[in-house]
């Protein structure tokens, strides 16, 4: 059942800790599969407050799925904190599909409003590695 909710009606707190619990999740799919969990960049804000507190639950901004050769296949970033509208971004390399989670109270969505729950996960993953030839194990 699709949720409906402005993603500006959550706060950037509940965003982003939705988003430091999408890592854990990502980083478990590529164990499964055999790939490759990357990170590929921390928030530029945390960069340049090294020294400071900071406000947000990760450092990090974008990770990589990819495979063993170290060959990335979806790049997935998060908006930075300075963006009105923010959303998750998972880009599909050398391809022309990307998909945008949004923050719900029940969670990241997708743009059609579902929920990007593990079956979501697994299934749309799953596909997208199949079709570049990789053999995905069910576990």
């Amino acid at each position: 059942m699709p949720v409906s909710v402005t993603h500006a009606a959550l706060d950037d707190k509940v965003f982003y800790e939705q988003w430091a619990e999408l890592l854990p999740r990502l980083q478990a799919y590529a164990a499964r599969a055999g790939l490759r969990f990357d990170k590929e960049s921390d928030f530029t804000r945390f960069i340049y407050h090294m020294e400071r507190d900071y406000e947000l639950p990760t450092t990090v901004q974008t990770v990589s799925l990819g495979l063993p050769d170290g060959t990335p296949v979806l790049i997935i970033s998060v908006s930075p904190p300075i963006e009105p509208l923010k959303s998750i971004h998972m880009s599909l390399q050398g391809g022309h599909q990307i998909w945008r989670l949004h923050p719900t109270p029940a969670g990241l969505s997708l743009e059609s409003g579902v929920l990007f729950d593990d079956v979501r996960l697994t299934g749309l993953f799953d596909r997208v590695f199949a079709a570049r030839g990789w053999p995905v194990v069910q576990v």
